[in-house]
């Protein structure tokens, strides 16, 4: 793509992709879509039958039958998310011949070389900015090898040139090459975010049975997964891991929240083990506007800390693997800077007597005044232990996420 010529004020719209790719991937989705028709035809419910070698057989076909119309619904989303790529377009802002000269010759000066600049805005409004640019290759360090310079620099004349915060792209390379290649720049979210953790291995175990993940989706949004196995020891940690890698595939690969549970679950329901199965808590926070959003499958209670302000989010549903067809309980809510979110496992809860944990942990973390994510875990884990008596029955986890206004900490 050339860049606007000096005096051409138009904007205009533009794909992301060729019309051949788009026409290719739109027809990919249709096939995808008959697909799901195909496996989503079901048959006419008939009586449960009163022999024992009936009733195994009337069992297997509504398995069968609940397999194929999960199998449906991922087609479903593998075809809406061909369709949203084929069709994504986005506005072209023009900068200019004279701005490009000036951000060309500010690069120069530090030992790069431009070559194209566009700034694109996305439909959800979100602008990006794209350079193609080398290193100039010719910096020394003191030592004789090479200077590299990275994104991170580049992203900080880009903010000075331009009077913008901006920041490196996610999958955009940390250096710069000696050859020309695209680099990706977008605007610097309004918040910034730091976590903390703490955890505790039940008792006679090598491994915790929690797995958990601070997962950046995308620039600017960040994912707190967080998984309690079944069972506990090697067992557990496996199948919880397993799970919380599967999420961070599917959401990477384009799959929303609610598919990628549904399709962990299947994968799950699928080994027909009872022993396979694990909570799952999802955490999903876009730092460009505090919303987040919380999807819940048999997971200890959420509290989102306000000051002394204690906001719980609780779910009453089963873990994953039990059903083949699961209804994950969604939570939204609106973050404010100096807010925390604190995930648990449910190891935490349980250490409390007479099943009041949820109900204590309210008025615990409400007191707390300690500002640091680490800290703040640190002590809910050691109260709970104090609790328990210093008995740890079943593995323990705390997840503490913090947020804050960028402006308010520099």
């Amino acid at each position: 793509m050339r860049r606007q010529a000096a005096g051409v004020k138009e904007e205009s719209r533009i794909e992301g992709i060729s019309e051949y790719g788009r026409q290719r991937l739109l027809n990919y989705a249709e096939s995808f879509h008959d697909l799901a028709d195909l496996f989503e035809e079901k048959e006419e419910d008939k009586p449960v039958p009163e022999e024992q070698g009936e009733r195994q057989e009337y069992l297997y076909r509504r398995r069968l039958q609940e397999s194929r119309g999960l199998l449906a619904e991922h087609l479903k989303e593998m075809a809406h998310i061909m369709a949203t790529v084929a069709r994504e377009t986005c506005q072209y802002h023009p900068l200019g011949e004279r701005r490009f000269k000036q951000i060309a010759a500010l690069l120069k000066d530090s030992g790069i070389l431009l070559r194209e600049f566009l700034e694109l805005e996305h439909e959800d409004g979100h602008r990006e900015i794209s350079l193609t640019m080398r290193q100039a290759g010719a910096k020394r360090t003191h030592f004789g090898e090479p200077e590299h310079i990275s994104t991170e620099d580049v992203a900080d004349y880009l903010s000075v040139a331009m009077n913008r915060r901006l920041c490196v792209a996610k999958n955009t390379p940390a250096y710069l090459a000696v050859d020309f290649h695209t680099y990706y720049f977008l605007e610097e979210p309004p918040y910034h975010l730091l976590t903390g953790f703490a955890r505790a291995v039940k008792e006679a175990e090598k491994v915790s049975g929690d797995s958990y993940s601070f997962f950046e989706a995308d620039t600017g949004r960040l994912l707190v997964l967080l998984s309690d196995g079944v069972g506990s020891g090697e067992t557990a940690c496996r199948e919880s891991g397993r799970v919380i890698d599967m999420m961070e595939r599917l959401i990477e690969a384009g799959f929303g929240k609610e598919s990628a549970v549904q399709m962990v679950n299947g994968a799950m329901a699928a080994a027909g083990q009872e022993q396979v199965m694990s909570t799952l808590d999802v955490c999903d926070i876009d730092l460009y506007t505090g919303s987040c959003e919380f999807v819940k499958v048999g997971a200890a209670c959420t509290y989102i800390k306000r000051g002394q302000l204690v906001d719980r989010l609780s779910s009453r549903n089963l873990p994953l693997g039990v059903f083949w067809q699961i209804t994950p309980e969604i939570h939204s809510r609106m973050l404010q800077s100096g807010d925390y979110v604190i995930m648990l496992s449910d190891g935490v809860s349980d250490a409390f007597s007479d099943g009041v944990g949820e109900e204590i942990l309210t008025e615990v973390i409400g007191k707390i005044e300690y500002s640091n994510p680490g800290e703040i875990a640190n002590q809910l884990l050691a109260y709970a232990l104090r609790q328990s008596r210093g008995r740890i029955r079943d593995d323990m986890t705390v997840l503490v996420t913090g947020i804050w206004d960028q402006e308010e900490t520099t």
